[in-house]
């Protein structure tokens, strides 16, 4: 394919004005260079007071035909992905780009076999095998939505995923090998389909040999269905704004908000984001480490990298097993060029003995990323130091469920770094300061810190929310008249060089993963024996922010370990075992306004052991409750 790369910093300061003064031009002569089965007619209508965005309007186009077809002639015989299993003893798995294409023309003949047809949605709970990639692929291939949970979410979490959708179809996988443990996904599943009246038929990958229980008349093994397929399946003509998938992002509510993401933008912002990003060269070898259930899998493992015609690596396990060299081996293992992962994974290696990454030849690397939350300073050093040896770019990239793509980034190579900065916008990416009173900071060569929205749009933004068009308004568009609000602090220097400096709102990042507070305190609030609570975020020095559960219990029942664990196990059961609270305090009661709202900043400092400033507490309906919740705070 045409290749979109920028190539020097005049380059991008050139394409950066052009995208500023002519957006519509700007995008178009990006989208050219894609396969199209009919121009658009109209590049752009907008209007963020509705809000309503629309890119490439007309135009029609298939995005695994960008993916898949148009690389068959001159890379056909390319490895597309390269699968490495949990076990390291098992065999890699390389899948070439003509091979890609027939598996995927394949399956989407046994999702049209199973009555799915273009607009159904399909839900995907499945390891990082390629199955998964070939999955959704398929859905792309025939116009279904998909919708991919993550593999590690509770069935509570699943079912309420597919019923807001009303998925027809429910892919998974028997087992799931994670580290030294399997995880029967399909029992997981099997819990959650007995509240999704939605859903037709299941199919079931085996990637164990164990004993699967099965139901008659829904469930069907995926290598069953294969023998029943043709291997041919034209690529369905899609619009530009039709939806290409739905995936769930925790909200402040509680409630996950389903970001819906069309074909045409998603595909164009995601493959011009990461040639320019990554700067890969087309021997390179690229992996992303994050899981697909998350939309850096989506962008970053899948669309992007192959409708640049790159190879991309899946890894199904996790970076300590069998021991804390795991990354590094796979590293060398596949001569990897381009490896991008999280700041939580980065601080957790960089915990371990440096045995684990002197013992590996890592001299093929040549840009190091960051995704998922701001990175720290101590851990940007590490990486740069000891895994890129001083040599590698390294990428810390911001961007959202929402956004779709990379917004703001150094371009590897071409841009100046800057650590715990993500520097620049790309191309197209219109950033703005917003201070307490709602006005725009201007740009001078002071460094200011304010609210960060964007006031421009961009062909990768999420369209709205699934089935509920009012919260997407009110949570993105009502803060900031006209512009969207991503829900993030900003510092910006003298240069122009933006500083995520966290979330502002009642969402926390654990892992690199958004949980919603709300959600996880509707699940303790479940618990029998309590009245009421309150979650907060604190920093953590693996997690980057773990979470502090303040919990008010009935008068007759006594705080006790027992009912820690039961807390725990059931924000494990109802939202996933990643929102557990790390820690978890006893407390007759909560700070709160006359209004009756929790006052969770509060909350935050004491659960950061920042008192020093409380600002006035003699407004609060109970202003003494501070008190005796810092006399009890569990360091």
């Amino acid at each position: 394919m045409e290749n979109l790369q920028l190539r020097t910093f005049a380059d991008y300061k050139k394409a950066y004005k052009k995208s500023t003064k002519d957006p519509e031009a700007f995008w178009e002569g990006i989208a050219d260079t894609f396969t199209w089965q009919k121009k658009w007619d109209k590049t752009l209508e907008w209007d963020f007071e509705k809000p309503e965005v629309k890119w490439f309007q007309g135009g029609k186009l298939n995005i695994t035909e960008n993916c898949l077809d148009r690389h068959l002639e001159k890379l056909g015989n390319k490895t597309a992905i390269i699968w490495e299993p949990n076990d390291p003893d098992e065999e890699s798995r390389y899948i070439s780009y003509r091979q890609l294409f027939v598996k995927v023309s394949r399956f989407a003949n046994v999702l049209k076999n199973n009555g799915i047809k273009k607009g159904d949605r399909v839900c995907l709970y499945m390891p990082m095998i390629p199955e998964l990639a070939i999955a959704m692929l398929a859905c792309a291939r025939i116009g279904a939505v998909h919708s991919i949970v993550f593999a590690g979410f509770s069935s509570a979490a699943i079912a309420r995923r597919i019923n807001d959708s009303e998925c027809k179809m429910l892919i998974t996988a028997n087992e799931v090998y994670r580290g030294a443990k399997k995880v029967n996904l399909k029992e997981i599943c099997d819990k959650a389909l007995e509240e999704t009246p939605s859903i037709e038929s299941v199919i079931v990958y085996r990637r164990t040999v164990e004993p699967t229980a099965m139901k008659d008349g829904r469930d069907k093994f995926w290598f069953d269905e294969l023998q029943k397929a043709e291997k041919d399946c034209p690529a369905e003509e899609m619009d530009a704004e039709d939806m290409l998938f739905i995936l769930y992002t925790s909200g402040s509510t509680g409630k996950p908000k389903g970001m819906v993401h069309t074909v045409g933008g998603y595909m164009v912002g995601t493959t011009y984001t990461f040639q320019n990003v990554f700067q890969l060269e087309k021997d390179d070898v690229y992996w992303c480490t994050a899981d697909i259930g998350w939309i850096t899998g989506h962008s970053y493992i899948i669309y992007g990298p192959l409708a640049s015609g790159a190879t991309t690596v899946m890894f199904e396990g996790v970076p300590s097993y069998p021991d804390y060299g795991r990354f590094w081996e796979i590293c060398e293992k596949l001569k990897v060029t381009h490896f991008y992962t999280a700041p939580t994974a980065i601080r957790s290696l960089a915990k371990q003995p440096l045995k684990f990454v002197e013992r590996h030849d890592l001299s093929s690397l040549k840009v190091l990323g960051s995704v998922g939350e701001p990175i720290n300073e101590e851990a940007w050093h590490w990486y740069n130091d000891n895994i890129g040896k001083g040599n590698c770019p390294v990428v810390d990239t911001w961007w959202q469920t929402e956004t779709g793509g990379i917004m703001i980034s150094p371009l590897a190579g071409i841009t100046p770094t800057r650590p715990t900065f993500a520097t620049l916008p790309l191309p197209g990416v219109q950033p703005v300061l917003m201070d307490e009173q709602g006005e725009e900071i201007p740009h001078t060569n002071e460094p200011v810190e304010g609210r960060l929205a964007i006031k421009f749009p961009w062909p990768s933004i999420a369209r709205t929310i699934y089935g509920d068009h009012d919260r997407y308004k009110e949570v993105y568009f009502s803060t900031f008249k006209g512009k969207y609000f991503t829900g993030d602090g900003a510092y910006r220097d003298a240069s122009g060089n933006y500083r995520i400096t966290g979330r502002v709102d009642d969402i926390v990042i654990v892992s690199g993963h958004n949980l919603g507070t709300a959600a996880i305190e509707n699940a303790i609030d479940e618990h029998e024996a309590v009245v009421e609570s309150a979650v907060v975020g604190y920093p953590h020095e693996v997690k980057g922010n773990a979470l502090y559960a303040y919990v008010i219990l009935y008068n007759d029942i006594e705080p006790s370990e027992e009912l820690i664990k039961e807390i725990r196990e059931i924000v494990a059961n109802t939202v996933g075992p990643i929102a557990k609270p790390e820690k978890i305090q006893f407390v007759s009661g909560l700070p709160k306004t006359r209004s009756g709202k929790i006052m969770r900043r509060i909350l935050r400092k004491i659960a950061s052991k920042d008192t020093e400033n409380l600002g006035d507490t003699s407004t609060l309906l109970n202003p003494e409750i501070v008190d005796e919740i810092m006399a009890d705070f569990k360091a």
